[in-house]
């Protein structure tokens, strides 16, 4: 069972000001990062990219914050580098299950939905890693919770 928690005020855009390109890479990095985790993990990182868009220490835009993380002269990632892995990973970035994608952009949708007024599975996480990794970061952060294979984190 998946329990939703408010995380308070939060300075959210109508859902009328995500364009299609930001819910284009909201609904992308949640196809790599949690699609074979289930839908409360989808949430859960759409909750982390969402909840970087507003915090001052990341990007403005959505699709700034998805594919944040250095990168070379001409402008591709370094490899491993990224803050979501699958952009900077050497693999190819095309989603090829269409059945997956239409889940995914569904979960995403219903999560712009409740985040806008104020739910967040997170509880305002801005950090999330797989359970079976040990970061030295996380111990810098408050541990939020647990959605699938993800432990989720936020600033103290």
């Amino acid at each position: 069972m998946c329990l939703i928690a408010s995380v308070g005020p939060v300075n959210a855009k109508s859902l009328k000001e995500i364009n299609s390109e930001d819910l284009r890479c909201l609904i992308q990095n949640g196809y790599f990062e949690a699609r074979s985790d289930g839908y409360a993990s989808v949430m859960g990182v759409t909750n982390v990219v969402l909840n970087r868009t507003y915090d001052p220490r990341y990007p403005n835009s959505i699709c700034e914050v998805v594919y944040q993380g250095p990168t070379d002269s001409k402008g591709n990632p370094l490899r491993h580098q990224c803050q979501f892995s699958w952009y900077c990973d050497g693999r190819s970035d095309r989603m090829v299950n269409e059945e997956l994608i239409d889940k995914v952009q569904i979960v995403v949708r219903e999560t712009l939905a409740l985040w806008y007024n104020n739910i967040d599975i997170t509880e305002g996480a801005t950090h999330y890693h797989a359970k079976y990794v040990n970061p030295t970061w996380a111990k810098t952060l408050n541990y939020t919770t647990q959605i699938g294979t993800h432990k989720y984190y936020r600033w103290n």
